[in-house]
């Protein structure tokens, strides 16, 4: 490891990618959970209960849009002045907007203003997470030994089931603790408003690193992109291509086993909020554990293999979504859930650090950031809401057909990487 390296120190460059993608996941997806159980009554009342989630729905994907101006605007100052003050950065921005949803009014209160200004501060979160996951990534992968950058990729990929299992824990203690009054008019606003001190804490840890050995040498070799983005999307349009349709059966399958398994199950199987919101937490274990195995795997087999493994499993899955899914069986609901995130898991793990090494050095930072949120948009920004076009329409099979159709993207995307990216590309990812 080289000198910078161990003067960061292995455990609090872990840390550091583990706290703030946690710290930003967790802001996430608490909107995503107040999105099915609180916004539609308080934000968009309308005498129909789908019409009122569909729009709820809607604020919800437009973080996924915001997310590539994100990248883009972190990915410029990240390539360009570093990763750890633009890492900076992004957290503040996602804190600063997380903790103004929770003090935002309601429809009753100020009207037509309550949801356009729930739209604005959905928008910033996407804008903050846009130039966090990346930033993350690299700061793990940078410092990484030889033959264990998937191992540190792994780290900050750990974020999300944690923050996934820290919000969906603090909303069933709410519910526990508060009757559904007191939860509608105040309980659902105290993670939003408490999220300021975890971002505190996240602030603390990365004020203490400094920059990667990556960027310390593109600085001394005088190698930094006026502008990364241009250079992104001129000379490595192949590798942006291909990194966001490898991406696609991530966000998909992800937001189909959390808003919108959450959604259906509780809106149209009748599943109690709290049972559901429980077994989810429960599948969220068997995500990091999936995580977990596919660090080891991708070192030792490869990224690319892993993956592609991986998402024809998930393919496989989508076949079978409407067999599991189903009302009035628990066991199906818990089984159904666990095996969906712990394939996740496993496409997961290895993707941070896949992206990372397809992308050089001087626009590492911007391609990263701007093949995951471009994948984001076409792979989760209107999943719950697409999905629950598909399951009034023609039923839950089809939401299953649509992942198994992402699969088959995904998975051509990896293979076309092995066989028709340069050289250098390939070994990167395999």
């Amino acid at each position: 490891m080289t000198e910078v390296s161990s003067r960061n120190g292995t455990r609090r460059i872990l840390l550091a990618s583990l706290t703030g993608t946690t710290i930003e996941f967790f802001d996430f997806y608490i909107y995503g959970t107040a999105a099915v159980l609180v916004f539609p009554k308080l934000f968009f009342p309308a005498a129909d209960q789908t019409t009122a989630i569909l729009e709820s729905l809607a604020t919800f994907a437009l973080a996924f849009f915001a997310r590539p101006v994100g990248a883009a605007l972190f990915g410029h100052f990240g390539d360009r002045i570093g990763r750890k003050s633009t890492l900076i950065a992004a957290l503040m921005t996602m804190g600063t907007s997380t903790v103004a949803i929770g003090l935002l009014p309601g429809y009753r209160s100020i009207g037509i203003a309550a949801p356009l200004l729930l739209a604005l501060l959905r928008f910033g979160q996407g804008v903050g997470l846009g130039g966090e996951w990346g930033g993350a990534v690299l700061l793990a992968t940078e410092n990484a030994p030889p033959g264990k950058k998937a191992w540190y990729g792994m780290f900050p990929q750990f974020g999300a089931p944690l923050g996934f299992i820290f919000s969906t824990g603090i909303f069933l203690i709410l519910g526990n603790l508060m009757s559904d009054e007191q939860f509608m008019n105040f309980g659902w606003r105290i993670p939003f408003v408490a999220s300021a001190l975890l971002v505190w804490v996240g602030l603390y840890v990365r004020l203490k690193l400094i920059e990667t050995p990556d960027f310390l040498k593109i600085i001394e070799n005088d190698e930094r992109v006026r502008l990364p983005i241009i250079d992104v999307f001129t000379k490595h349009t192949k590798a942006l291509f291909l990194g966001t349709f490898a991406s696609i059966t991530n966000f998909l399958l992800f937001y189909l086993m959390t808003v919108f398994a959450l959604s259906w199950g509780t809106a149209i199987f009748h599943y109690g909020h709290g049972g559901f919101l429980g077994a989810q937490a429960v599948s969220m274990l068997f995500f990091a554990i999936g995580i977990l195995i596919a660090g080891r795997l991708a070192d030792r087999y490869g990224r690319g293999n892993t993956m592609i493994v991986a998402t024809i499993a998930v393919f496989i899955f989508g076949l079978l979504f409407s067999q599991l899914f189903i009302p009035g069986s628990w066991t199906l609901i818990v089984i159904f859930l666990i095996l969906g995130m712990f394939l996740m898991g496993l496409t997961y793990g290895p993707l941070g650090t896949a992206l990372a090494e397809i992308f050089p050095i001087p626009v590492r930072y911007t391609g990263t950031s701007l093949a995951f949120t471009l994948a984001g948009i076409l792979g989760a920004s209107l999943t719950p809401y697409l999905a629950t076009k598909l399951a009034e329409a023609y039923g839950v099979r089809y939401v299953g057909y649509y992942l198994a159709s992402a699969a088959i993207l995904s998975v051509a995307a990896l293979l076309m990487a092995r066989s028709s990216m340069s050289d250098h590309a390939v070994d990167e990812i395999n």
